[in-house]
């Protein structure tokens, strides 16, 4: 059910790549120099019913790049849908308007577009029924597929929010005091507080206009960072009791049975792998987890020029320089396997040899006489 057919820039097939970047926030309101992004505001103008969705397992960049999407659209008198696969987050319930986010894993509806965010393709969302419309993708991984008629991809925006900014500048939008806190949450989260890869001056040029527009950095880092139930430190303690180390390279495992006994949730995994990026002298680090199913889980995150975008694509996955992730088959012991030496490949690619799993110089001992190795 495509029913918004190409015309003009909305060329079915082509992917519309924006080089223009996120270098020029401020551009004048309604005025647009990145085809691309015309391309996408071409489709909002046209149609009047949009369901906006992003991937399953929602975070920060998605749960506010959809809601700012869907105040942008209705001012411009549009009909919007949000919709997800999984349940949002604890940190991100406190977002204006979350509770507009339905939960569904089918979609139906009489929309002219489904716009789909930070996606690499409609299998990402978890969603059935995507297929039978006309989609949009919005997208800022350095992975970025263009999968669908239109598409708008800026491997240089710091998050999927921030694009949605420049949308709705170029729609002559009023960015608002409840949009600029799901923008500003959206860029928190996906540049890691400010402290990956993708920032850049512009990244603050942006952060302090949505603080000008209305948004509580403060509020909106409490949210964030400081409301962890109890849960997720007694998963982070199962964590770190399981940390090891090899040069560069450090790792955690959670194993299902820890999920069980600390009650955690999903979500409860978020930012523990992070916290291991913190160790000194570490510029690499995987954390495994054991599914339900056998299978595992992995989250990627380094500090250095060390791309693990690339890691996790050779592992079926995809994310950012800094950040990503993908699931392999477990056992989970192979699985860890199998990510130290995609990691130590990727170090050696860049003319870095590292230790080896036998090398005992590259160990250490805690505080406590715990072997990291």
């Amino acid at each position: 059910m495509s029913t918004i057919p190409a015309k003009s820039g909305l060329r079915s097939g082509t992917a519309a790549h924006s080089r223009a970047s996120s270098t020029v926030l401020r551009q004048t309101p309604g005025v647009i120099d990145d085809p691309s992004l015309a391309a996408v505001l071409e489709v909002l103008r046209r149609g009047r019913r949009f369901l906006v969705c992003s991937h399953a397992r929602p975070d920060g960049d998605s749960v506010g790049s959809m809601l700012a999407l869907g105040m942008m659209l209705r001012q411009m008198g549009k009909r919007a849908d949000l919709v997800a696969a999984d349940r949002i987050p604890l940190y991100c319930r406190q977002l204006p308007g979350v509770d507009a986010i339905q939960s569904r894993l089918r979609v139906r509806g009489p929309y002219d577009a489904a716009i789909v965010l930070e996606c690499d393709g409609t299998e990402r969302t978890r969603l059935r029924g995507l297929e039978e419309y006309f989609l949009v993708n919005i997208d800022h991984h350095v992975t970025g597929v263009a999968f669908a008629p239109v598409n708008w991809i800026d491997r240089e925006a710091a998050s999927a929010g921030e694009m949605v900014y420049r949308l709705a500048l170029a729609a002559g939008a009023v960015i608002t005091p409840l949009m600029a806190q799901c923008i500003y949450a959206t860029v928190l989260t996906d540049t890691g507080g400010f402290c990956f890869g993708n920032v850049r001056e512009s990244t603050f040029a942006l952060a302090r206009d949505l603080v000008a527009a209305g948004a509580d950095p403060v509020a909106i880092a409490r949210d964030i960072y400081f409301s962890a139930p109890p849960s997720k430190l007694l998963l982070l303690g199962a964590a770190l009791r399981r940390l090891r180390r090899q040069g560069r390279i450090a790792w955690l495992t959670v194993t299902h049975k820890d999920m069980q006994s600390t009650r955690a949730t999903e979500e409860d995994c978020e930012g523990i792998v992070g916290v291991a990026l913190g160790m000194a002298g570490v510029d690499a680090v995987g954390f495994l987890r054991e599914l339900p199913d056998g299978e595992v889980r992995v989250s990627l995150r380094s500090k250095s020029g060390l791309n693990v975008a690339a890691v996790a694509a050779r592992m079926g996955g995809g994310g950012h320089h800094n950040a990503s992730g993908c699931t392999l088959e477990g056992p989970l012991a192979r699985a860890v396997k199998r990510v130290l030496a995609e990691l130590r490949g990727a170090f050696a690619a860049n003319g870095e040899i590292l230790p080896s799993q036998h090398d005992r110089s590259s160990r250490q001992r805690t505080p406590r006489g715990n072997l990291i190795a």
